[in-house]
Parts: structure tokens; sequence; C-alpha cells
């Protein structure tokens, strides 16, 4: 294995990497606070994909301006999920049944795409897609860094929102304990909507790039669930952080595997160090070893 190999495996799991710890950081905000398994999330970032795709093709708008439109139009949809589906499951069996709720969720939309825009492949264009720039031997795609800056944005400000303001700390007490949280005054119910919204809203940006470097369609979904449901599992249920490093390391490890061994086993290496990892941490990477009080 030479040195450039290596270079761009760890490109790739930084610049890519992040867009991934993006999307599933949303997941895992949700379920943190929700104790909701949001299966619907893959199809989400797919949608989010086609509304950029749609202000493109029908009103020129380029990518990222369209972001100003998608990413609230995203937190609304999370917001309508949230109060038309999942507001309404309480108990025990809230976080199986989430997991039905939201499968359902996601092939309603999955169908409705299909109706509205085909089967086929589309992909998201702009003059910085196809576009690079080289740094030695190793070549840096304007839309995977641009992917990257966006990234660490939203992410940035996600964390500012938790740790800096009065409704962050209504967050991570709902993260903490529900129950105690409650007693002390926060609306956990009002919370829970936003956290939801939020969680979708960030599907929007992820979906832009991913739709930018990938032809997709809305069976996409699958693959992209099942990649964000190993990231939060691996770096740990409800970690913020776990899931960046997650994501990172997930696309590190996959381009290694592909480059040292065969691109047959990248997407395989996944799964595998998930169950090594389980079998020695059952609560990830990052998670806590004790559940959360409900």
């Amino acid at each position: 294995m030479n040195s450039i190999a290596l270079l761009s495996a760890a490109k790739d799991g930084i610049l890519t990497g992040s867009v991934y710890a993006l999307m599933a950081t949303g997941l895992t905000l949700i379920f943190g606070v929700m104790d909701i398994i949001n299966v619907a999330q893959g199809i989400l970032v797919i949608l989010g994909a086609y509304l950029s795709y749609a202000l493109q093709i029908h009103w020129h708008i380029d990518l990222f301006i369209g972001l100003l439109i998608t990413i609230p139009a995203m937190f609304v949809v999370g917001i309508v999920i949230e109060r038309l589906f999942l507001g309404r499951l309480k108990g025990p069996e809230k976080t199986a049944m989430s997991i039905l709720v939201t499968y359902a969720v996601s092939l309603l939309i999955e169908g409705s795409l299909n109706m509205i825009f085909s089967v086929n492949d589309v992909q998201l264009q702009g003059w910085y897609v196809q576009k690079a720039f080289a740094i030695g031997s190793v070549h840096f795609g304007y839309i995977y860094v641009a992917g990257f800056v966006l990234a660490v944005a939203l992410l940035s400000a996600l964390y500012f929102m938790l740790y800096r303001t009065r409704f962050g700390v209504s967050v991570r007490a709902s993260l903490a304990d529900q129950t105690s949280a409650a007693l002390v005054g926060i609306d956990v119910r009002r919370v829970s909507t936003i956290c939801f919204g939020i969680g979708v809203a960030v599907t929007a940006a992820g979906g832009m790039i991913y739709g930018s470097t990938n032809a997709f369609n809305a069976s996409s979904s699958y693959d992209l669930i099942s990649r964000l449901l190993t990231i939060i599992v691996l770096g740990g249920m409800g970690s913020l952080g776990g899931a960046m490093v997650a994501g990172v390391g997930m696309v590190f490890v996959g381009d290694m595997v592909g480059v040292v061994w065969s691109p047959i086993w990248s997407s395989m290496s996944y799964f595998i160090i998930l169950a090594i990892v389980l079998l020695f941490r059952p609560q990830g990477l990052f998670g806590k070893q004790m559940a959360r009080v409900a």
C-alpha cells in the first residue's frame, strides 16, 4: 500500500465521512431525545436531494443557495411527521413501534417520489460538481470540499445550539432524563418536536451533497439508511460526538479495504467492524453503559 492511497483514503474519510456524520447526527439526536429510531431518515435525505433537483431544474436555483429554501422546508416536514405520526407513540413499546411507523412513512414518501420523478436515476449538476484541484498527488473535488465545509458549519451551529443556548440546556436535559427534565419545568413534548424537525432539516444539506456526488432515485434510501444506522450504533446511540467519529471512520476504513483488499468488501467492512465493536462494547464506542430513564 503506497502513501498516495493512504492519503486518498484519509481525504475521503474526512470529506465524505463528515457529510454522513451530519446526516447521522440528526438521526442520533432524534433517538437521544425521543427514543425513536427513524428508519425514514434515508428517504428524507433523498427527499432533500429531490427538492434541490426540483429547484435547480424548474427555477435554475444554485444548489447551495437552494439550501436556504430546502433546509426550512425539511424542518417543516419533520414537524409535520412528528405531530401526525410519532407524537402519539407512548409507553414501553414506543421505540419498537417507531420503527414500524417511520418505515411506513418511508414507504409513503418513496412511493410519492417515484410517482413524481419516476424511477430513473438523476444527479444534481453545478460547475463545481465535476471540477477538482490537486495538492501534490491527491485530488480534491470542489463539491466534496464544499460539502465538508457545509457539514462542519452545520455541526458547529448544532453544537452552539446544544451548549450555548437555553434551548440547548433543555435538549441536553431531555437527553439525560426526560422525567427529571419535565419535573423542572421543561416542555419535553415541545423539545422533542423541535429536535425531530432539526434532525430532518439536516437531511436537506446531506441530500444535496449526496445527490451531487451520486446518481440517485427513491430506492437509494435503502443503502443510505443502512449506513446511517451503522454509524449511530457504532458511535453509540444518542452520542453526537460518536456519530461524527463513526461517520469519518466508516468511510476511511471502507476506502482502505477497497484499496488494500477489494472494492467488493468495502461496504461489508462497515458491518464487520460494527459486529466486532459490539462484541466487546455493546453500547457502541461512545454510548453510555446504562440506558437513559424515559
